[in-house]
């Protein structure tokens, strides 16, 4: 079974790390992103959707599913109702993490695996990754971005006060990406870092 180089993509609210997820999945990367675990794990139907249902309260629910921005507004004013439910979410998530693992190695086709896995220090889980890369904007751009999916100022504050800064995560990293720009100038950053850490 081959062995891939595990590697991290991290980085604050709206920097394009899904951007930079993509770019390296054209360069034959298995990319997995810890948001769209959550994504799979928000259901109702769930042990562990019904747990989160009664910590949060049934509210949370429109039309039968767990709605992320409802759940979002709830715990982002409520620290204790955040921990609670990070401490269900991230062991979850680093479980399929490891499953989704297995299965790049075994299919023994890809580059490298890649992870996008925006709170990596915030949870300490840095060793378990052979690189981190952190994805960095200036403040006014990820903000800029963040409203144009339909969200607001307040929400990017009250999201980025439970991370550790950009620059700090940039100072951890092994190395950064800087997102300022054009995508053909993201794709040149990517495509470098590509060539550093891939197999």
């Amino acid at each position: 079974m081959l062995k891939l180089k595990k590697i991290a993509i991290t980085g604050g609210v709206a920097s394009g790390k899904s951007t930079v997820c993509q770019l390296f999945q054209e360069l034959g990367a298995f990319v997995v992103s810890a948001d769209a675990i959550v994504h799979e794990l928000l259901d109702p139907q769930t042990d562990l959707g019904q747990q989160i249902i009664r910590i949060l309260g049934a509210s949370i629910l429109q039309h039968g599913k767990i709605n992320r921005r409802l759940v979002a507004e709830k715990v982002f004013q409520d620290p204790k109702r955040l921990h609670q439910l990070e401490q269900i979410l991230h062991p979850a998530v680093l479980e399929s993490v490891k499953n989704k693992y297995q299965e790049a190695c075994q299919a023994g086709i890809h580059t490298a695996f890649v992870v996008e896995i925006p709170l990596l220090f915030e949870i300490g889980k840095e060793k378990e990754f052979d690189a981190i890369i952190a994805v960095i904007a200036d403040e006014e751009i990820a903000k800029q971005r963040f409203q144009q999916k339909g969200h607001t100022s307040l929400e990017y504050e009250q999201r980025m006060s439970h991370q550790i800064s950009p620059s700090i995560k940039s100072q951890k990293a092994h190395s950064t990406i800087i997102n300022n720009g054009s995508i053909p100038e993201l794709r040149q950053q990517v495509k470098k870092l590509a060539e550093l850490y891939f197999s």
